[in-house]
């Protein structure tokens, strides 16, 4: 294994960017503390400002901009609104893309942050008139909170309990008219309450390979970034249908593309960047493939539990599930069954081994989704 000091290899035609002063560069240079603030800067600028420069998702985008041009027309503020779908899919950009569309000033919460009706109260009499509300990952409030936003979000009115026991009283308090605009990974854990009161709800999908590179050329620009077609097409392959790691992958190719002298980044300049990164072709990483080959190789295939694949692998049982099955399910590689994980041909031809006849019985079984 090279050390930190070796060399990088260079690919034939590339030029080194040792020179003058390299010798007397320390390693800390290339992370050191000043330049968070930066890379935080590029990431918040990397988000879309308003609709029409949001890449994808056109369902959601035609249906909002619908209903936020009718809340303009009627000089009111925007119905509350629900956005549900996996994790770097545009969630919190819309929120703010709600806020700037409307001229609203933002307030952004979470509901993990939320754990007191208490908690809820201080945030909604803060508010101001047409003010834009965003709480993330909203179904881990708190009940006792949940049922306070019930009568605000419907009334713009909440109701303080001063003292206890017989003596309690409930002072009603007046709200501004406000949008809430929720964000979910799990919608199905909302209440039906909460969830019939939002006016507009929007489910945002996995975006597509030619939407990612949309998003990456977008992106490119405003990093001074460039890239032939086919690098943005390796770079959106191994995406995961996800712009948030679209994004964060074209920033590491840049970063790799920096160190090794490359001022054009082509499909095999990408490909080595992410293969560096442990990125592959179908965008599985290390912890995906050892999930696969943990399967295969020590399992045969499966059927094998979930806790006994997690040890095999030296993860938590709720790191496997969460991280990394839903995409191995997604991408047809790996089967969940009443007898446990199963590796579905897919895998097995991804990691370039040939099925066994015992492995093709397993991989009959019945796939289960309510393991």
């Amino acid at each position: 294994m090279a050390g930190l000091n070796d060399p990088i290899p260079l690919l034939p035609g590339q030029l080194s960017i040792a020179g003058e002063g390299a010798a007397s560069r320390g390693p800390g240079e290339l992370v050191a503390p000043a330049v968070e603030p930066e890379e935080r800067e590029l990431e918040a600028a990397l988000r879309p400002k308003n609709l029409d420069d949001f890449v994808g998702q056109e369902r959601v985008r035609k249906q909002l901009s619908l209903v936020l041009a009718a809340s303009k027309i009627r000089g009111r503020s925007a119905d509350h609104v629900l956005m549900s779908g996996p994790p770097g899919l545009g969630k919190t950009t819309l929120a703010m893309i709600v806020a700037a569309e409307m001229n609203a000033p933002l307030r952004i919460s979470s509901g993990p942050a939320i754990q007191h009706a208490g908690d809820l109260a201080a945030i909604l009499s803060s508010l101001t008139e047409g003010e834009v509300l965003f709480l993330d990952e909203i179904h881990r409030m708190s009940r006792p909170a949940e049922e306070m936003l019930y009568m605000a979000m419907e009334d713009f009115r909440v109701d303080i309990i001063v003292g206890k026991g017989a003596g309690a009283t409930a002072i009603p308090l007046e709200l501004p008219s406000f949008t809430l605009v929720g964000a979910t990974t799990r919608a199905g854990l909302l209440p039906g309450p909460l969830r019939d009161r939002f006016g507009f709800t929007g489910h945002l999908e996995f975006y597509s390979v030619a939407e990612l590179e949309l998003v990456l050329r977008r992106s490119a620009g405003m990093l001074d970034l460039k890239l032939t077609s086919a690098g943005f097409s390796e770079i959106a392959g191994r995406s995961r249908g996800t712009p948030r790691i679209a994004n964060r992958l074209l920033r590491r190719v840049r970063d790799w593309a920096l160190v090794h002298g490359i001022e054009t980044i082509d499909a095999r300049s990408a490909s080595a960047a992410l293969d560096m990164y442990e990125v592959d072709v179908r965008g599985l990483d290390r912890l995906d493939r050892s999930v696969l080959e943990a399967l295969v190789n020590k399992f045969n295939g499966g059927p094998v539990g979930l806790s006994t694949l997690a040890i095999a692998v030296g993860e938590e049982s709720e790191t496997v599930e969460t991280v990394a099955e839903p995409f191995l399910v997604r991408e047809g590689l790996l089967g969940r069954t009443p007898r446990g994980r199963i590796a579905l041909p897919a895998a097995w031809e991804h990691l370039g081994l040939r099925m066994p006849g015992n492995a093709v019985a397993a991989a009959m079984l019945p796939i289960d989704e309510d393991i």
